[in-house]
């Protein structure tokens, strides 16, 4: 009988599987049975080899797919310069950040950062024998006029004197008359909570009847939505909300990101942050200084969830071209929401004010949510805002509702649970007694100080030789610059004569936002304008004739933030700086 050689022998030719299941594998001889499972196994391994090499193949595959579609898409959206000079500034960026964390660099920065903090919070912390420090409960409460006594004592700290006018925006005062009207709303309504609509019901009829009020300001169709908020900053990062959980509930998206303007509030970057949308930023390149739509449109793609544009926008007061992103949005079927926080009940008075004004609520079809800040201009007590839905379904993606909490069912219209019914008592009182009329006439002196002050800087030689206008700006803020002179020294020499005005970068300007106090200081604001820019050409005279050369180093505290912020590649500085401030907020 011939040998058998089992690692030459094909099996599966030799015994097929109909003739095994026949005879059954436990009537095989031994050697046959032994030789056939070792195959069977191997055949399983190398079939789960093939699987594994398929598996990690389709991965790499999908991996690939998404960085070439990642990549793609950064090169329609940004070209190849654009995308050249990212990676250019990223590289950069890290190199620098390396820079600073060398041994020497760091001890170095870290020591101009102390002091700078240090120079901060002798501003910001009173000191002396004379400031009292309250740390702990007192043993036995005050008296009510003890608290009063102290109360008083803290009004009067000294203060920038927002009462006489001197600052830019930050204050939104009615008058005396309407904050003793918003007193006496706090006053009956100082318990009051709207997460127990049944406890409170008048808060709920007012806090709708606001919202309501709201929506028809800005032309909302029927059918639309809103709610109140804490301000601005809620209501964006509301309406940024909204628009993420929509796209991902009708379409899938789960890397959600927004396109707005540069000159877009900050808040938007935070709403990025905060529920992880990756967020582009287009230039609003000179001479207009609105957001550039032919960027807008290369940047859109599948995960864009959400347009935006400002009305107006708060560096320069611009308001962009909602009509042309309006357009864009209706084709490309993305949400486009208006912050028109700043604006709030300033820029839907425009026209009935007789100031020029450009189209950019509801009436427009592409435009699916709005932010109102009813404690700017519409002088409710600060605290208050609102953002604005065309729809209530888009309203219903901002909420939050757990049915299988132990403590019951739970359902929140925004961020906070518990929210302070006294605002929105103060809020509606503040409307319901302005009226429209009351706002057509506030809208006529604000804005129409706001034009003066354009004109001057325009017009007046005084002026006008040494400071630009940014843009075309028609509502209540007014932003300049310089051709000659450093403006960020003219904003501290402004500050020495006790004038609270904004400071910006990229360009470097400054703004002021006109308020109703500040209406009646436009006189003193204009001369005090004209003999700080006499002073600093003089010293740019006196640096010439010394040979120093054109336009000299700022020294000012302002010109020191915003020169670091400008030259310095890798923003950890400035961010340790601005961190140290925010602790200083909370040092007693």
């Amino acid at each position: 009988m011939r040998s058998i050689h089992l690692g030459r022998i094909d099996l599966s030719k030799a015994l097929s599987a109909a003739s095994l299941r026949k005879m059954g594998s436990s009537r095989l001889p031994v050697s046959l049975r032994s030789s056939f499972n070792v195959q069977r196994a191997s055949s399983k391994g190398q079939l789960l080899a093939l699987n594994i090499d398929l598996l990690r193949n389709v991965i790499f595959i999908l991996f690939l797919l998404r960085w070439m579609k990642k990549a793609f898409l950064q090169l329609k959206g940004r070209g190849i310069i654009g995308s050249t000079f990212d990676i250019y500034t990223a590289i950069r960026r890290v190199l620098y950040g390396i820079l600073l964390r060398t041994p020497g660099v760091k001890q170095q920065v870290q020591k101009q950062i102390v002091e700078a903090i240090t120079k901060i919070e002798g501003k910001l912390v009173p000191s002396g024998p004379g400031v009292n420090r309250y740390l702990t409960l007192p043993k036995e409460g005050w008296t009510q006029e003890q608290v009063k006594e102290e109360l008083e004592r803290l009004s009067q700290m000294d203060h920038t004197k927002w009462e006489d006018g001197y600052v830019s925006g930050a204050v939104y005062h009615g008058g005396d008359e309407m904050a003793k009207l918003q007193m006496e709303a706090f006053g009956k309504f100082t318990v009051a909570n709207p997460i127990h609509p049944d406890v409170f019901p008048g808060v709920r009829k007012m806090e709708a009847e606001v919202v309501a009020m709201v929506l028809s300001m800005f032309n909302a169709p029927p059918g639309a939505a809103g709610v109140t908020t804490s301000g601005g900053t809620e209501s964006i990062l509301m309406a940024c909300l909204s628009a993420r959980q929509k796209a991902h509930a009708e379409r899938g998206v789960i890397e959600p990101e927004m396109i707005l303007p540069a000159t877009a509030h900050t808040a938007f970057r935070k709403a990025g942050e905060y529920f992880n949308i990756r967020t582009h930023l287009v230039d609003c390149p000179a001479p207009d200084y609105k957001v550039h739509i032919p960027s807008v449109s290369r940047l859109i793609n599948s995960n864009t969830v959400l347009l935006v544009g400002s009305a107006p926008n708060f560096p320069h007061g611009i308001i962009d071209d909602i009509p042309a992103l309006s357009r864009l949005a209706t084709r490309r079927k993305i949400p486009l929401h208006v912050d028109a926080c700043l604006g709030s009940f300033l820029v839907p008075f425009l026209e009935k004010s007789g100031f020029e004004t450009e189209l950019f609520d509801f009436r427009l079809k592409g435009v699916t949510s709005i932010s109102c800040d009813t404690h700017k201009y519409g002088f409710a007590p600060k605290g208050n805002s609102t953002v604005l839905y065309r729809s209530q379904e888009l309203r219903r993606y901002q909420y939050y509702i757990s049915t299988d909490w132990s403590g019951g069912v739970y359902a929140s219209p925004s961020i906070a649970g518990s929210r302070p019914g006294a605002l929105i008592a103060g809020c509606w009182a503040s409307l319901m007694s302005q009226g429209e009329a009351g706002y057509v006439k506030a809208c006529h002196q604000i804005v129409g100080s706001a034009k003066r002050f354009e004109m001057e800087i325009r017009e007046n030689p005084a002026l006008s030789n040494d400071l630009v206008v940014i843009g075309r700006p028609l509502v209540s803020v007014v932003a300049f610059t310089s051709t000659s002179l450093n403006i960020y020294d003219i904003a501290d020499a402004m500050s020495s004569k006790g004038w609270h005005l904004n400071a910006l970068q990229s360009p470097a300007a400054i703004h002021v936002a006109f308020t109703m106090p500040m209406v009646g200081a436009i006189d003193k604001l204009i001369e005090d304008l004209v003999a700080t820019v006499e002073e600093e050409r003089e010293k740019e005279r006196v640096r010439m004739a010394e040979g120093k050369g054109k336009k000299g180093a700022a020294k000012g505290d302002t010109a020191a933030l915003y020169g670091i912020a400008g030259s310095v590649p890798n923003s950890s500085i400035v961010r340790e700086l601005a961190g140290g401030f925010l602790d200083l907020l909370y040092k007693a």
